[in-house]
């Protein structure tokens, strides 16, 4: 998947306490430019799925999304969508994609836009932008009151 020209990087993280629990997303453009939310039960999965979801829904132009979620960027690298999307949002094993509640809007939204594009990187190996949204996912989990 080419990255769309002029496209600005935010990279994505989710997080859960527990699987399920509390679970918490983060996107960030920059340390100085990112967002973050709770879900009061969620999963992992779920919550990389948010992450990129609201980083797309908040992010105009093209986009190159970055994510430690091989879950997240396989979905678009390897064209799961597009079979989930034929199959009436079922799985190639014939049985319903998980999480549809999220991929659905975020797969609708990457296909409208056409400018949206996904990178894996490795996750806790000390890249400083994937760090810093994982420290906003888990600390999005349990949200000051």
């Amino acid at each position: 998947m080419p990255v769309p020209i002029g496209a600005r990087t935010v990279f994505t993280d989710g997080a859960c306490s527990g699987n399920p629990g509390p679970g918490g997303w983060a996107w960030a453009l920059s340390t100085t430019e990112y967002a973050a939310g709770h879900e009061a039960a969620s999963t992992n999965q779920r919550m990389e799925i948010r992450a990129a979801l609201e980083a797309v829904r908040a992010n105009d132009g093209p986009l190159l999304v970055v994510s430690d979620s091989t879950y997240v960027v396989n979905c678009f690298r390897d064209g799961w969508h597009t079979g989930w999307l034929e199959r009436g949002w079922l799985t190639s094993a014939k049985k319903p994609v998980a999480n549809r509640d999220l991929w659905e809007p975020l797969v609708a939204l990457v296909i409208k836009r056409g400018d949206v594009a996904f990178r894996w990187v490795k996750g806790h190996s000390g890249h400083d932008m994937n760090d810093f949204v994982d420290g906003l996912a888990v600390a999005a989990c349990f949200p000051q009151h």
